[in-house]
């Protein structure tokens, strides 16, 4: 079986919560004594997981150095879905709202944004298979539980699907800093795909062709562009907005 890790009281919860069922063991540090973390064993006990006490010096190894807060969980290696299941997950959607990511090669920035995509309600993330980060334990550390929530789907040419999902009725929008037209003065309704630049670089020229339209979030201060989950964020939360009040 396939293994990986996910660490934090968060993310743990998280994953006892949603899908306790990829949950294999629990690593504890000894010198780690407090309620939140009590009850977070406690959980794990009622569902029989395995603990494992340790010296905090294992999980800082095992975690290498990232921030473990005293407790890790072996897990069921996470997988990326494969783009045949996209055609099941817009059937299954009423309104499909996609977020795409063209290139985000950093693993904090796809976990903060399957979070953000989580919590708009968003039916998939989309990333192409050869120019992404991968869905490892960093990224579901960031992603507090979202990366078991939100479906991750690799497509192999991410031109081909925008161009699929137009077919299929999705509105394509991406943003882009030198566009006129703004995110708060463009439609934002019905089934949609907002698809988002990688960090420093924006959408490839391709990506941009099958874009049904560019928009811009308006930047009143010195900085010339927002992180590209932060970016996230601020899209997908006004195409709730403006799905609220229709």
């Amino acid at each position: 079986m396939s293994q990986d890790w996910i660490f934090g009281i968060h993310a743990i919860e998280g994953a006892i919560e949603r899908q306790p069922e990829t949950l294999l063991k629990l690593w504890v540090a000894r010198e780690r004594q407090d309620q939140r973390l009590a009850d977070v064993v406690a959980d794990a006990q009622s569902m029989g997981l395995a603990i494992e006490w340790v010296a905090k010096k294992t999980l800082d190894e095992k975690s290498k150095g990232a921030v473990h807060q005293g407790v890790m969980a072996e897990i069921k290696a996470a997988k990326a879905l494969n783009e045949n299941k996209l055609a099941e997950l817009l059937e299954r959607a009423q309104q499909p709202l996609l977020l795409v990511l063209d290139g985000v090669t950093d693993p904090h920035n796809l976990g903060a944004c399957l979070r953000t995509a989580d919590a708009a309600g968003a039916t998939a993330v989309i990333v192409p298979k050869n120019n992404s980060a991968s869905l490892n334990a960093t990224v579901r550390k960031v992603a507090c539980g979202a990366a078991e929530t939100v479906p991750l789907v690799e497509v192999t040419n991410l031109a081909r699907t925008l161009r699929s999902l137009k077919e299929q009725g999705v509105w394509i929008v991406g943003t882009a800093g030198e566009t006129d037209k703004t995110l708060y003065g463009t439609r934002l309704t019905g089934p949609m795909a907002l698809v988002m630049g990688a960090e420093g670089k924006g959408l490839r020229r391709l990506t941009r062709e099958h874009c049904d339209e560019l928009v811009a979030i308006p930047m009143a201060g010195l900085v010339s562009s927002l992180n590209v989950s932060v970016a996230t964020g601020v899209c997908l939360f006004e195409i709730v907005r403006q799905r609220q009040n229709v």
